[in-house]
């Protein structure tokens, strides 16, 4: 099947349906359970790059995520949320790049690439542009093509990197 038209969109932040949708399918399910506040999370970022395709673009099987896929489509007359990039930033000294997903049935695709380059477009500027990924191994290789670099290799050496979670929220 030939790859869909894919519009990548700088500032347009997706209804809440929509968000949740796209980041269920992809297993993020600690943001699916409140999606008012994804919804407001993904408004509150400095920047967010969303991809779009026409409803002509290739699904995942499972009738749940038809079903909200459906829900969303209608929501924004025909196209579907594909993907998603989003920074925060003070915009001078620091941008954290937060999420970068794309459903699975259209990875390898370069979508998640464009995405990157369009939110990091308003950060270019800013020294130091930050992100904390799962150890999976693609991901190393995918942000090391976008210029990232893993933090035990910065040099000079001593840079230290340091995160704290907190359980996920229980649902509303």
């Amino acid at each position: 099947m030939a790859d869909p038209e894919v519009e990548i969109l700088a500032g347009e932040v997706p209804e809440a349906a929509q968000l949740e949708d796209l980041y269920g399918s992809v297993g993020w399910t600690a943001y699916t359970g409140d999606p008012a506040r994804l919804h407001r999370a993904v408004a509150g970022s400095f920047a967010v790059a969303t991809a779009w395709a026409s409803d002509s673009a290739p699904r995942a099987d499972g009738a749940d995520g038809a079903d909200r896929a459906d829900r969303a489509d209608r929501a924004d007359g025909g196209r579907r949320l594909v993907g998603l990039a989003r920074i925060l930033s003070d915009g001078e000294t620091i941008a954290y790049l937060q999420d970068v997903l794309v459903r699975p049935e259209l990875h390898r695709r370069g979508i998640a690439r464009r995405l990157v380059e369009e939110v990091l477009a308003p950060v270019r500027q800013v020294r130091q542009r930050v992100l904390l990924t799962d150890s999976e191994p693609g991901q190393r290789a995918f942000y090391e093509a976008l210029g990232f670099t893993e933090v035990r290799d910065v040099s000079p050496t001593g840079l230290r990197a340091f995160v704290s979670l907190e359980p996920t929220p229980p649902e509303a």
